[in-house]
Parts: C-alpha cells; sequence; structure tokens
C-alpha cells in the first residue's frame, strides 16, 4: 500500500487563451507560484499587420526574465526564482491603426512533493524513475497538444494569406481584360476614322 503514498505526481496547470489586442494597447496576465516552478509560454499571431507582437516576462521583483520584440510565434520555459506573482505582458504599442489577434498558452509545472519516509521506502528508487516516466509522458502529451492548436491557427493564417491573393490576381485579371477591350474598341475607332471618306458638299 506504500506505493500509492510514495507516487505522487507533478501537477500541470496549462491556461490557453485568444485575445485580440487593439492598436497601441498592451494586455498582462499573472500567475503566481512558488519558487522552483518550472513555467512555459507558447504563443502565435493569427491575425493583424504584419502578424507581429512585443513579448514580455517579468518577475515578482520586476527583473525582465524575457523580452521579444516583433514576434510572430516564439516558446520560451524558464523556472521561477522566487515566489511571488510573474507577468505574461502582449504589447501592440508599435502599431498605430491595426488590432492583433494572438493565441498562447501558459503552462506551469508544480514542484512535486514525496511522502514522508520515501527515503527509506525499498521500493522509492523504482517509484521515482516511474514518477519521472509519467512525467515526462504527461508533458510530451502537453507539448503535442498545444502544437495542434498553434498548427491550426497556422493553416489559418496561410489559407486567408492565399485567399486574399488570390483576390488581387482575379481583380488584376479582370482589370487587365478591361484595359486590353478598351485599348481594341479605341484603336478599331480610330482606325475607322481615319479611313473614313469625308464628301465635300
Amino acid at each position: 500500500m506504500r506505493h500509492f503514498l510514495v507516487i505522487l505526481l507533478c501537477i500541470y496547470v496549462t491556461d490557453a487563451y485568444f485575445i485580440h489586442i487593439d492598436a497601441n494597447e498592451q494586455l498582462c496576465f499573472f500567475e503566481r507560484v512558488t519558487s522552483g516552478t518550472k513555467m512555459g509560454l507558447m504563443f502565435e499571431v493569427a491575425e493583424g499587420g504584419f502578424l507581429d507582437i512585443d513579448v514580455k516576462i517579468t518577475g515578482p521583483d520586476n527583473k525582465e526574465i524575457y523580452k521579444g520584440e516583433r514576434e510572430s510565434s516564439g516558446k520560451y520555459n524558464f523556472a521561477a526564482h522566487m515566489d511571488g506573482q510573474y507577468t505574461f505582458c502582449f504589447g501592440n504599442q508599435m502599431s498605430t491603426m491595426t488590432p492583433k489577434a494572438v493565441m498562447f498558452s501558459i503552462e506551469v509545472t508544480e514542484p512535486h512533493a514525496q511522502a514522508p519516509g520515501a527515503a527509506a521506502n525499498a521500493d522509492a528508487a523504482e517509484n521515482q524513475k516511474l514518477e519521472e516516466m509519467v512525467q515526462q509522458l504527461s508533458s510530451a502529451l502537453t507539448s503535442v497538444k498545444h502544437e495542434q492548436e498553434y498548427m491550426e491557427v497556422r493553416e489559418r493564417v496561410h489559407r486567408n494569406i492565399n485567399e486574399s491573393t488570390n483576390s488581387r490576381v482575379v481583380y488584376w485579371a479582370v482589370f487587365e481584360a478591361f484595359v486590353l477591350v478598351s485599348m481594341t474598341l479605341g484603336q478599331v475607332w480610330y482606325l475607322k476614322r481615319f479611313f473614313e471618306v469625308r464628301t465635300l458638299v
């Protein structure tokens, strides 16, 4: 029965968001954790302008942990260096008119604890190995899920770009056809008038 007391798995908390950030705006999200907690940020700009955004992560002591400017997507992992509230900010200050749509997720891996007396247990090493394997499997599944979500966003962005390009090509082809027909009719009219015989009264 001690096996069930020894195996205390790591706790994974994943928050996924899809937000809209107006021009000259900055949105921040907060996560309160303890020292040693592992955190990860994944993001993808889905719509707006050149698909870029400013990203900044700061700690409870206002120390800048990560800063990126005009990034389209990214992934950053770090361990909390102290207890407190960590801030994740997305800024669109560089844009004067265009809002942006951003999909992102924050993954928090709480430090795991072991039951009292686990070190003295003969099965402690085996249980710890099993715990690590389950932890790796859980982390891998979470990463696959996030990658699928971001691939879906990328596919939608590329589809929108392709549809926009196709529309422009069609409009340009119609315009060229209109200009060609107009020039042809104009030349026919001009040649007809040039060779027209005028009678003097």
